[in-house]
């Protein structure tokens, strides 16, 4: 739900989560440094307030690796590679897997090249898009992502078939002394996963976020999502943005994109063949690091400090937000909504491991 409307619920630390994850994960076949690390990108993003795309996610990605939806033992390999760019076949391993190590890639051809462009096929859903941005941002440089939602829930511009995703993007720069800039949307009003969290507890979606596929009347239902289309943000400019980063992430690298998309929301069995793309950008090879980031720091003040409009309490920057919840929930836990902590300690007594 909007970010102003604070989730209430039980609170856990982020290492009991981790554990939990970690343990779960382990428990259906994935190998103890894929779970650990899976665990940890899961956590990060309920650490960052994204909770459509952290705990919430584990039953349906346990119910995919059951069926045999993702390969818990993946031969990744790159399948084509140039100094700058390289493509990484993930052989349909968990998303969180492939696209740390696309990041890693990426960063390794930036540090010597002064950039990397890294993209994926054959991934699965691997959390917010920040996740992965943040990652070259981490070491110097900037990074940007793309990805192809793994279900189309928009239409074209226009349009009432679903052919288009809510195609996230991300871009993180580093500052000095201030936290990054980190930008991290869909190109949709919002993120499908967090119309799904609030099916979970039959909260009202606001006016401006779905429509009704048949007539085109606002949808306020979430237990009537399947029935709708999510808006695009800026009208038909949001419509062509995702379907350029779609390209990016999808075409480019032989992934799905259009009507090939599996919806992994109604289909745990079917190889999502997902496509991502990573950019890594060394600032150093642009001007001196520590000058960049001096100067980043400058443009955050002066717009955080910039004149108001009336009633306006603060202007922020984009990362803000999340960066804010990161410090509260490291301090005091991250909450998890009574329905969503009731699915997941249902999965520990089917899985046989400890509950939260």
């Amino acid at each position: 739900m909007p970010e102003n409307t604070a989730m209430t619920g039980q609170r856990f630390p982020a290492k009991e989560l981790r554990r939990f994850v970690a343990e779960a994960l382990i428990a259906v076949g994935l190998p103890e440094d894929d779970a650990t690390s899976t665990a940890e990108l899961m956590i990060l993003a309920d650490l960052r307030g994204a909770d459509g795309h952290g705990i919430f996610r584990l039953p349906q990605y346990i119910r995919r690796i059951r069926v045999g939806g993702i390969n818990v033992r993946p031969k990744m390999r790159v399948v084509s590679a140039a100094p700058a760019t390289a493509v990484l076949d993930g052989d349909n391993g968990m998303g969180h897997v492939v696209m740390r190590r696309a990041a890693e890639l990426a960063i390794q051809r930036a540090k010597e090249f002064g950039i990397g462009w890294v993209g994926t096929r054959g991934s699965n859903h691997a959390g917010p898009a920040a996740l992965y941005a943040m990652m070259p941002a981490a070491q110097d440089m900037i990074g940007l992502y793309f990805a192809v939602a793994n279900a189309n829930h928009m239409a074209p511009w226009g349009g009432s078939e679903l052919l288009l995703g809510t195609n996230p993007i991300a871009a993180a720069v580093p500052a000095d002394t201030e936290p990054p800039v980190v930008l991290d949307m869909a190109t949709t009003v919002v993120s499908y996963g967090t119309v799904k969290l609030a099916a979970l507890s039959a909260d009202p979606l606001p006016e401006g976020w779905m429509i009704d596929a048949r007539d085109g009347v606002p949808m306020t239902d979430p237990l009537r999502s399947g029935d709708g289309l999510l808006l695009p943000i800026g009208g038909y400019k949001g419509y062509g943005l995702a379907l350029i980063f779609g390209l990016l992430a999808g075409t480019l690298n032989g992934a799905v994109f259009g009507r090939d998309v599996v919806d992994f929301n109604h289909n745990d069995k079917t190889p999502t063949n997902t496509g991502q793309a990573i950019a890594a950008i060394d600032i150093a090879r642009f001007q001196p690091i520590e000058e960049f980031k001096h100067s980043i720091d400058i443009l955050i003040r002066d717009i955080k400090s910039s004149r108001k409009l009336a009633g306006v309490r603060e202007i922020r920057i984009p990362g803000e937000q999340g960066h804010q919840r990161w410090i509260e929930r490291i301090r005091d836990g991250i909450p998890l909504r009574p329905a969503v902590l009731a699915k997941i300690q249902e999965q520990a007594k089917e899985l046989g491991i400890e509950p939260l």
